[in-house]
């Protein structure tokens, strides 16, 4: 459609076609009679290396990456590159397609945190209706669903032994890693169909875009949500410089991200009054949460030189993970180590030209972070500040992790693979020195949640219906209502939310 298109008003409008404004789009504009508007600040058209599977690592600072910078951080002394997707699909077209949901316990916590029904229990049913598998308990997996995930196949040689080494050392073999129940290593799904990737847009939008209901706008940057007596009434964006506005009869939803969700909200004055005046913003609400509370799964890797050529990857580089307890006194798992077919390093900490890695996750940080503005024109990136390690109890989780990792690294199931370990290297054998290399090899596992939390305390962004709180005909639904994150690579959680999403909004109907 042209941007002229629209000016008309609609029931729907749906801010982002990532992975959440795919599927919510897609299941608004099953009811005929509702006229739905998905606005996309990325370009149409996928670039031809979203559909190989393992080049997905070569899409970083393509035009399919809003390619943001972090804050210098106080753990490392230097900047972070953030890579977040930009185009249809969002992150599930450049991502390293990993569909995990995380052990049930961090989905209990919601409802401790204030998001009432949000338990694993709760949320279920719409996890189960993003996907299908087979072989799997339909009871806990969904069998009808879009989304195709399944174990790699073929399987690489040296995940499968990654995960005898694993078992050798005593870890669980699991039986299904990505559903939810388990701890130990095993094969975790993939958004791999037939050899390609398959995102949110593939799965979802594509077939959705032919219902003359279903209007798309490419290259649309949302300057701010159009607010007044209390409602939200439409939205504001551009389009190569020309601006248009629309009119919404029932509801818009933000569905552009944890970084970008909170970037609208307080581009509009929806946010903290401080930062908003500051930056000089209206304030229209002040909403103290928006931007706050943002979160991660800081990471690093234990490298290995292969004492033989590695095998090129088929699939992700990524195909075997454990979730497990840094400390066996934990009441629920808090590391992810996933097995990688490559040597995964840092700028800082160059590895070796053939080898392999353990990359180890804390999947329950204890540190926050946030998101703001560095000014109120759309154009401009945010002020992003992980905030990694800041609190002790990270690192030392982390460091742990490490420990762990190079246990399993020196099992006898990787003896014909390894050769020497590249990082930390065998130097680094105390406390102090795991510390160091921790600082230095910091990376992302490009997981951020939090910012539009979910709850009812006046720090909590949107309440248990996703409603923003305060603002009539506005609801944020992405990894930005996660009132702390989930144990697993967040896509499989952020499809979950959609779904609901999509039904709360589908009982209003049209207007």
């Amino acid at each position: 459609m042209t941007p002229q298109a629209a000016a008309r008003e609609y029931d729907f409008i749906v801010v982002g076609a990532g992975t959440a404004g795919c599927v919510i789009a897609a299941r608004l504009s099953e009811d005929a009679g509702a006229r739905v508007l998905l606005l996309e600040a990325g370009g149409r058209e996928p670039l031809a290396a979203m559909a190989v599977p393992a080049a997905w690592p070569s899409l970083e600072g393509t035009s399919a990456d809003w390619a943001d910078t972090s804050v210098e951080l106080t753990a490392s002394g230097t900047a972070m590159r953030w890579a977040r997707g930009r185009g249809l699909g969002g992150s599930s077209a450049i991502n390293g397609m990993i569909f995990t949901r995380g052990h049930r316990s961090s989905y209990d916590a919601w409802p401790v945190a204030g998001a009432t029904g949000w338990g694993f229990d709760d949320v279920l049913p719409y996890l189960r209706r993003s996907e299908h598998t087979q072989g799997r308990d339909p009871a806990l997996r969904g069998v009808a669903g879009p989304l195709d995930v399944r174990p790699a196949m073929p399987r690489h040689p040296l995940a499968e032994a990654g995960l005898a080494a694993a078992v050798e050392l005593g870890y669980r073999a699991a039986t299904d890693i990505s559903g939810g129940l388990e701890e130990g290593f095993g094969w975790c799904d993939l958004t791999i169909a037939d050899g390609k990737r398959v995102s949110a847009s593939d799965a979802y939008l594509a077939p959705a875009l032919a219902r003359p209901n279903l209007e798309l706008v490419t290259d649309a940057l949302v300057h701010r949500v159009l607010v007044g007596g209390g409602r939200c009434a439409g939205v504001q964006y551009s389009v190569g410089g020309e601006m248009f506005s629309v009119g919404a009869r029932g509801e818009v939803v933000l569905a552009a991200g944890t970084v970008g969700s909170p970037l609208v909200l307080m581009r509009s004055g929806i946010g903290p009054k401080r930062h908003l005046r500051a930056i000089g913003v209206e304030v229209i609400l002040d909403l103290p949460g928006v931007g706050q509370n943002l979160q991660d799964h800081p990471a690093a890797s234990v490298v290995y030189r292969s004492a033989r050529p590695i095998p090129p990857a088929g699939n992700n580089h990524g195909e075997v993970l454990g979730l497990l307890r840094s400390d066996p006194q934990l009441d629920a798992p808090d590391l992810q180590i996933l097995f990688i077919d490559v040597p995964l390093t840092v700028p800082s900490l160059p590895g070796p030209d053939q080898g392999y890695a353990l990359l180890v996750s804390l999947m329950a940080p204890h540190s926050r972070g946030s998101v703001q503005l560095q000014s109120a024109e759309p154009q401009t990136g945010p002020r992003l500040d992980p905030n990694y390690v800041s609190d002790p109890r990270d690192i030392d989780a982390l460091v742990a992790g490490l420990d762990l990792a190079r246990a399993i690294g020196r099992a006898k199931a990787l003896d014909r693979w390894r050769r020497t370990e590249a990082h930390p290297g065998p130097d680094a054998r105390s406390r102090d020195s795991l510390r160091a290399y921790l600082r230095a090899a910091l990376q992302t596992y490009h997981h951020p949640a939090g910012t539009c939390r979910i709850g009812e305390d006046h720090t909590a962004v949107v309440d248990t219906q996703l409603r923003v709180r305060g603002i009539t005909g506005l609801r944020v639904a992405d990894a930005s209502v996660m009132p702390s994150i989930v144990s697993g690579n967040t896509m499989a959680s952020v499809y979950g939310i959609a779904e609901r999403a999509a039904s709360l909004l589908q009982k209003i109907g049209p207007r």
